[in-house]
């Protein structure tokens, strides 16, 4: 049988660039990374020795697909606490990640030949889930709102398509790339056009807990109806390995994302679901001194890429700074990387598979020392490669 006799979507999706480009540089034994979004952070011990008491207690058998009911209710008290969500246990479901719980909640909520809104520069996984199922994309270009999408842009990207029935939108807030975070006022905003026009909200959060200066405010708080909001332990308590993500529903709605979950993995793991359960019942404060140690890291690596040139979109939350690249360096995000890697052993990530070839995205989750040799040189590139394009 020939390759092109499978299923034609799959064959139009190429496996991850930025994985590819992450693993290829990695060869490299001098090679500092700021490529993946890693906390370099280690788990809290309390997380630790739960997961290693589970073990030891024999927790190994199948846990129900929907999730542990004690880790259920702990993500209910602590994610009220944290950002105000209104969610049950019975409205809230547990996954292998939230790179799952987004794809579940994509199989569920739209058919085929639905359209999405995805606003750029966005994480490639949610263009690649909304091809895999068969979706019609509306890329909206944020990046001259300040990468806010403005209920305007949603209002024009449904007028600009009349042939489509326009059913989702994913929001990330705070935003991977750009590190932008939503304001109360701006989320507000965008409320009625959601309603009036029937679009869900696919709103990963998994950002949510590493906002500087500014609390994070959920969508679900003025559109419960019409929101899923995914969410994790990835990046607030630096579980990235332990795939431990989170689903927050209406009823009815999120027991159509519950049979995809169950049809697809079962159920995430027992060990790790005790590790999550330790950490939202005695790990609220977990995430505190790392977010200091960032908001350290942002203004230094902010401050840098400024000092070189860069034109620089200010990160509300996240870890990540999103840099445009000089004009007077003639390069796209692709060749900069590249040289930056193969000449100064330096790992950044193109923005080119977050839809902007003119940006290059930093990941500040790294220790101070690697952020300045990579501060350094990304200084040392533009000086010399300046020069060379104007001998």
């Amino acid at each position: 049988m020939e390759l092109d006799k499978i299923n034609p979507y799959v064959l139009k999706v190429m496996p991850s660039a930025m994985r590819k480009f992450d693993h290829d540089i990695s060869a490299d034994p001098k090679i500092i990374k700021l490529t993946l979004g890693e906390p370099n952070f280690n788990v809290p011990e309390h997380i630790k020795q739960a997961a290693i008491d589970a073990i030891n207690n024999n927790e190994s058998h199948y846990p129900y697909y929907w999730g542990y009911q004690p880790l259920r209710e702990a993500a209910s008290t602590y994610y009220q606490e944290k950002f105000g969500y209104h969610y049950t246990a019975d409205q809230i479901l547990v996954t292998v990640g939230a790179t799952e719980a987004v794809a579940s909640s994509i199989k569920a909520l739209f058919k085929p030949g639905d359209a999405v809104i995805i606003p750029t520069p966005a994480y490639p996984l949610y263009n690649t889930l909304t091809t895999l199922n068969e979706l019609n994309t509306i890329l909206i270009d944020t990046s001259d709102d300040g990468f806010i999408l403005t209920p305007e842009k949603v209002q024009q990207a449904i007028a600009d398509h009349p042939d489509w029935d326009v059913k989702g939108l994913i929001l990330t807030d705070p935003n991977n790339p750009t590190g932008v975070a939503y304001t109360e006022e701006q989320i507000a905003a965008l409320a009625p056009v959601l309603k009036e026009n029937g679009i869900w909200v696919i709103s990963d959060e998994i950002y949510g807990e590493l906002t500087y200066g500014q609390k994070h405010y959920s969508i679900s708080n003025v559109l419960p109806d019409q929101t899923v909001v995914v969410n994790g332990l990835s990046k607030s308590h630096a579980m990235t390995g332990y795939r431990l993500g989170l689903v927050f529903g209406p009823s009815g709605f999120i027991d159509e994302i519950a049979k995809v979950h169950q049809y697809t993995v079962t159920a995430a793991a027992s060990i790790v679901q005790f590790a999550a359960i330790e950490a939202l019942t005695h790990g609220q404060d977990d995430s505190k001194p790392m977010l200091v140690e960032y908001e350290k890291r942002r203004d230094f690596v902010a401050k840098e890429m400024d000092e070189a040139g860069f034109d620089v979109v200010h990160p509300g939350g996240a870890f990540y700074v999103f840099a445009k690249i000089p004009e007077n360096l003639h390069m796209n995000s692709w060749d900069f990387v590249n040289v930056l890697a193969k000449d100064y052993h330096i790992g950044l990530m193109p923005g080119d598979p977050f839809g902007d070839n003119g940006y290059v995205r930093i990941s500040y989750a790294a220790s101070d020392e690697a952020l300045a040799a990579a501060m350094k040189a990304v200084k040392q590139l533009v000086v010399e490669h300046t020069e060379k394009t104007t001998e």
